[in-house]
């Protein structure tokens, strides 16, 4: 059963924009927190950016705050993630996961499979 959906990952150009999408099929009240993430290989699970629902706070790994943006749709339950500037360093797994309290990735309960970023320079 598909809780979280991402969307949106692909082959880039360096300094090129690419947007990731992240639907929720999750009841609000356990998903007040979304974040997004990032793993590539051979490399340790990253944090880049969280929002809550409930408030609108945002927050961001110092890496990214820059160059990606957070957001979300409430009504839609969708939450996105604007990323601009593109380095092949950025080329990852993306993931987005949300939960009902911080956007520590062990209080986040649910996970998306995940899309992939490929950037070539």
């Amino acid at each position: 059963q598909v809780q979280l959906e991402e969307s949106g990952g692909g082959l880039v150009q360096a300094g090129d924009s690419l947007t990731l999408s992240c639907h929720s099929y999750l009841h609000t009240l356990g998903s007040d927190v979304m974040g997004w993430f990032r793993q590539a290989p051979g490399k340790a699970r990253e944090f880049l950016a969280a929002v809550r629902r409930s408030s609108g706070d945002t927050w961001y790994a110092e890496s990214v705050k820059d160059r990606f943006t957070i957001s979300r749709e409430i009504h839609k339950n969708t939450g996105r993630l604007q990323m601009n500037k593109l380095k092949p360093e950025d080329a990852a797994v993306y993931y987005c996961a949300v939960g009902p309290g911080g956007y520590s990735e062990y209080k986040l309960d649910h996970w998306g499979q995940g899309t992939q970023v490929t950037v070539s320079s």
